[in-house]
């Protein structure tokens, strides 16, 4: 089989830039990514979660523990944004929206 032509596995080949549409922060450094058809739960370093939290150019922060990949947001609607070709969103305030509108523009 072509290598080209295979699925990308998101469990092992797991790349949280490219592959998460948003994020929540959990306790004790675990992070919930969820993507188009999955939910992965990891644990990472203080220096790991801090450089994905910090990295506005792909994450936005929309409530104090959830992050969404802009590049990743579809549409955003009156009270919530969507995700790609997949039926997951998130509710967002208006104000967020704004923002992130804002970013889109950039």
């Amino acid at each position: 089989m072509n290598v080209a032509l295979q699925e990308k596995n998101v469990y092992e080949d797991f790349e949280p830039r490219q592959d998460t549409l948003f994020f929540k922060v959990g306790a004790h450094g675990l992070i919930s990514f969820h993507g188009r058809n999955y939910n992965i739960k990891k644990r990472l370093s203080a220096d790991e979660r801090n450089n994905l939290i910090t990295d506005s150019a792909t994450f936005f922060r929309v409530s104090s523990d959830c992050y969404v990949n802009v590049k990743n947001i579809s549409v955003i609607g009156d009270h919530d944004i969507f995700f790609g070709d997949t039926s997951k969103r998130l509710s967002c305030s208006q104000r967020k929206q704004q923002m992130i509108r804002q970013m889109l523009d950039k």
